[in-house]
């Protein structure tokens, strides 16, 4: 029974859905880590909720991400509608002097643009965000319970989320009244139960504060993905938990007699690719002898040339060289990225060079060991130039064109919507809206 009832969410009764012409209040921005377009364009898969919101409101068949494909740079990009190079976040994490990730980034003073929450504080509106990427002492955030974890223990989020969260006693009270006291395996990525809570923390602040702008990042997918790929029965429970999140906002705003001037919007930061293989392209270097010049740091589904030594365009062609010389089995498994690419996708900056993987195929930072390892998984990070790395967009809500379609999108488009459905300036983001978005 707890099964079914974990796939059948509320019903969505979507009658205030259908393009009346209601003045937008309210947006709530829901990101599902690794959300794709098939999951409400197919069938298959127990999205009830989000096929709804996709019939009576506008989506898209695909969304461009950013370069590289990862969770923190694509979530400030949704939240600034710009790419890394303006908001200045080109990692999940930073890098150590070996080469290595270090510590993730979270202090909402590392990002460089202006964000939606600024843009809306700047109007005079309320603004709220659940465990949104980056969003640590934010100063443009009401009502904040950050994505935070105890570095001793990183799996207990709760005493550092009570710490940073705004104001101050508001984790806790949205666990008296919201989750009931929470466990560790209750608010961390080991189980569903995560984005489950996090729905009823939402709902509670919906409720209670009645934000203009409230952004949600829900990750237990990203999770399934990671161990299974794009498929099977936990890709399957993940999303469907995450449908069931957005049936519980919907059902929060129909209660408080929100919904007829509210617009949901779910999206995401990335799809996934099924992989079997890893790389260790570090180990190339070596053999190119110039691993004490540079490295490759690798995302996933990319790795970036950081040079340490002198000469960097005379260590970029001995590699490029190097490269072009591997066997063609191991040149099949990955393309370059020139400067050119990077450039265009405003990645990192520093950077003039980096491969990105063939589907199936992922890199490591490994120095040692076996160049190939058996690897089956799910890995996002890639170039986006193909349809498995796009992730999508559903919006609906007042005044929005019903079963309206949209066939390619890009990831900064979303704030600039944001914006434009909730009057906000917000003039260095780089997307654009569209018409059936607008249409009120």
């Amino acid at each position: 029974m707890m099964l079914k009832r974990f796939f059948i969410s509320s019903c969505l009764c979507m009658l205030p859905f259908l393009g009346t012409a209601q003045k937008v209040e309210h947006v709530v921005l829901i990101s599902i880590d690794g959300f794709r377009p098939d999951f409400y364009r197919d069938s298959k898969w127990p999205t009830p909720n989000l096929k709804m919101l996709a019939e009576n409101g506008v989506s898209a068949d695909e969304v461009r991400t950013i370069f590289p494909s990862v969770t923190y740079p694509s979530h400030t990009t949704l939240i600034t509608g710009v790419l890394p190079e303006q908001h200045g976040i080109y990692y999940n994490t930073i890098i150590k002097d070996d080469g290595s990730p270090g510590g993730w980034v979270y202090n909402f003073a590392e990002i460089k643009a202006q964000t939606l929450w600024q843009a809306a504080k700047e109007k005079n509106l309320k603004t709220a965000s659940i465990s949104w990427p980056i969003s640590v002492d934010s100063p443009y955030i009401d009502y904040n319970i950050p994505e935070f974890w105890s570095f001793t223990d990183p799996l207990d989020r709760r005493q550092a989320t009570s710490e940073h969260a705004h104001p101050k006693g508001l984790f806790e009270e949205v666990v008296k009244n919201a989750t009931g006291d929470l466990s560790k395996n209750e608010y961390n990525l080991t189980s569903l139960r995560m984005d489950q809570n996090l729905g009823r923390i939402a709902s509670y602040i919906l409720a209670n504060y009645k934000p203009n702008f409230l952004s949600m990042h829900l990750p237990n997918l990203d999770g399934a993905e990671h161990a299974n790929g794009r498929e099977g029965i936990e890709v399957s429970r993940a999303i469907a938990g995450a449908d069931f999140v957005v049936g519980q906002i919907y059902d929060a705003l129909k209660r408080e007699g929100m919904i007829e001037n509210t617009v949901i919007i779910v999206t995401g930061d990335h799809g996934f690719v099924s992989t079997h293989t890893s790389i260790s392209p570090n180990l190339w270097l070596k053999d190119m002898g110039v691993d004490d010049k540079a490295f490759f740091f690798s995302v996933g589904g990319s790795a970036f040339l950081h040079i340490t030594g002198k000469e960097e365009k005379k260590i970029i062609e001995i590699v490029k060289s190097g490269l072009a010389k591997l066997p063609l089995v191991q040149r099949e498994m990955f393309r370059l990225v020139d400067k050119e690419e990077i450039e265009k996708m405003q990645s990192d900056p520093r950077v003039k060079l980096a491969i990105s993987a063939k589907e199936g195929f992922s890199f490591s930072n490994d120095k040692e060991g076996e160049l190939l390892q058996k690897k089956k998984g799910g890995k996002h990070g890639y170039f986006p130039d193909f349809y498995n790395i796009y992730t999508g967009f559903i919006a609906a809500g007042a005044g929005l064109e019903r079963n309206e379609k949209i066939q390619h999108m890009q990831l900064e488009d979303v704030a600039v919507i944001i914006a434009k459905l909730l009057d906000l300036d917000l003039p260095q983001a780089t997307g654009v809206t569209y018409p059936g978005i607008m249409a009120r």
